[in-house]
C-alpha cells in the first residue's frame, strides 16, 4: 500500500524494540489475515476461534497484561503498533483491540488477586474470548440510564436484563457485565460482573448476530440475562457499588483506541486513494494530475497529519497517567469525524468503482460509519468537552 503520510515516528514509538515488536505483528497477519481471510469473516460474521488461540500464542493477547499474569509486560504503545498494523490490512474484523487494551486493563487495574489470577491467564492464552456488556436497548452513552440489575441473594446476585451491540457477543466466554446492584444509589449503585457464560446453568442466553452495515465480519450480538446466579466473588474488585467509577476511569482509554482505529483506516483510505489516482487515466492524463484531486489529497494529508500528530500527544499522556476524559473525548471526536470526511472524499474519486465492494475504498465506507457511534456517541464527546470550557 503506498504511505500516505510522512511523519517521523514520535519518541513514543521509535524504539527498536517496538519496530521488532510491530515485524512480528506482520508476520502473523501475512499467516492469519490475508485478504482471502478478511472476506471470510465477513461472508461467517465472525472471526473463527482459531485465530485468537493463534494471537495467543504469538503472544498478541494481553501485550500490556504483566508478566506474572500471562501477559507480554508491554504497554500502549505496542498497542498502538498492533491496532496500526490491523487497520492497513483491512482486517478490523479481528476484535483484538477490543480484547486487549479495553477489556483487560479493568482486570488489571481493579481485579482482586485472585480474579487477576483466575481470568488473566486464559485471556492472554486465547482460551477465552473477552467482551464488555454496557449498551442496552434504552441506555447507550447514558450508562445511569441502564435497566440490568443484579439483585442481592445468599452468596451473591441475580442478574436480569438484555444487553446490545455487544462486540465478539457470540463468542465471548468472558464478560465484564454493568449492573445496578443499589437502584437508588444514583452513580454509587452500579457494578460490573465478570461473567464466564460456559459454566452457568441458567438464566443466560445469546441473541442472534445482529446484521450490521458494516463491519460485517466482527460478531455483535444481544445478550440475555433471566435471574442468572453471580458469585459475591465475581464483582469486579470484590465491592459493590465501584463501577461508573471504573468505567469513568477506563473510557478515555477506550476512546483512545477508537481514535487509532480510526487512524490507521485514514491512513489506509488515502494510501489507496493515491494509488488509484495515479494509474487511473481521464482526458489524456492521470486522476492525479488534476488539480482539484491535487488539492483534496493535499487537504486530507494535512489533516491526517496533524490528528496523528494529536494522537501521539494524548498517547504519551495516557502512558504518563495524565490523560483527560477531555482530551479523550477530542481525539475519538475528532479523528472520527476526519475519517468519515476523508473516506468520503476519498470514495469520490474512485467514482462508481468506488461504489463496489470489490474495492477497499467501499468498504472502509461502510466499516468506518461506527467510530462516530461506539464508545460514546460524537455529540456526547462534545458534551464532555464543554464542560471544561
Amino acid at each position: 500500500m503506498t504511505q500516505a503520510l510522512e511523519i517521523e515516528a514520535p519518541e513514543l514509538l521509535a524504539s527498536e524494540e517496538l519496530r521488532m515488536f510491530e515485524a512480528s505483528v506482520e508476520r502473523f497477519l501475512d499467516q492469519y489475515a490475508r485478504p482471502e481471510t478478511v472476506d471470510q469473516w465477513r461472508q461467517d460474521k465472525c472471526v473463527g476461534q482459531e485465530i485468537w488461540k493463534a494471537a495467543g500464542q504469538a503472544a498478541l493477547l494481553g501485550i500490556s497484561v504483566p508478566e506474572e499474569y500471562g501477559g507480554a509486560g508491554g504497554d500502549f504503545r505496542h498497542e498502538i503498533m498492533l491496532i496500526q498494523s490491523i487497520g492497513r490490512r483491512g482486517a478490523d474484523a479481528f476484535a483484538i483491540s477490543l480484547h486487549n487494551p479495553v477489556i483487560l486493563p479493568y482486570i488489571t487495574e481493579f481485579g482482586t488477586e485472585a480474579q487477576k489470577r483466575a481470568w488473566l491467564p486464559q485471556l492472554c492464552s486465547g482460551d477465552m474470548i473477552g467482551a464488555i456488556a454496557m449498551t442496552e436497548p434504552g441506555a447507550g452513552s447514558d450508562l445511569q440510564g441502564m435497566r440490568t440489575s443484579a439483585r442481592p441473594v445468599e452468596g451473591g446476585y441475580l442478574l436480569s436484563g438484555q444487553k446490545t451491540f455487544i462486540s465478539n457477543g457470540q463468542l465471548a466466554d468472558f464478560i465484564i457485565v454493568a449492573a445496578k446492584t443499589d437502584p437508588g444509589a444514583g452513580s454509587k449503585g452500579i457494578s460490573l460482573f465478570l461473567v464466564q457464560p460456559s459454566i452457568v446453568e441458567k438464566g443466560f442466553q445469546r441473541g442472534r448476530n445482529l446484521d450490521k452495515v458494516g463491519m460485517e465480519g466482527q460478531d455483535t450480538s444481544e445478550l440475555f440475562f433471566d435471574e442468572m446466579f453471580v458469585s459475591s466473588d465475581n464483582i469486579l474488585g470484590g465491592v459493590p457499588g465501584h463501577g461508573l467509577q471504573q468505567l469513568m476511569r477506563k473510557l478515555p482509554q477506550e476512546r483512545l483506541v477508537i481514535a487509532w482505529q480510526a487512524m490507521a483506516m485514514i491512513e489506509r483510505a488515502l494510501g489507496e486513494t493515491i494509488k488509484y489516482a495515479k494509474s487511473r487515466k481521464m482526458f489524456g492524463q492521470t486522476l492525479a494530475e488534476f488539480q482539484n484531486t491535487q488539492f483534496k489529497l493535499a487537504e486530507f494529508k494535512t489533516e491526517a497529519t496533524i490528528a496523528k500528530v494529536f494522537l501521539a500527544h494524548c498517547s504519551e499522556l495516557l502512558i504518563a497517567d495524565a490523560l483527560s476524559s477531555e482530551k479523550a473525548s477530542m481525539a475519538k471526536y475528532w479523528v472520527s469525524e476526519l475519517l468519515s470526511k476523508i473516506v468520503d472524499g476519498c470514495l469520490q474519486m474512485f467514482g462508481g468503482y468506488g461504489f463496489m465492494l470489490e474495492y477497499p475504498i467501499g468498504r472502509l465506507y461502510r466499516d468506518s460509519r461506527i467510530h462516530r457511534i461506539y464508545g460514546g456517541a460524537n455529540e456526547v464527546m462534545k458534551l464532555l468537552i464543554a464542560r471544561g470550557l
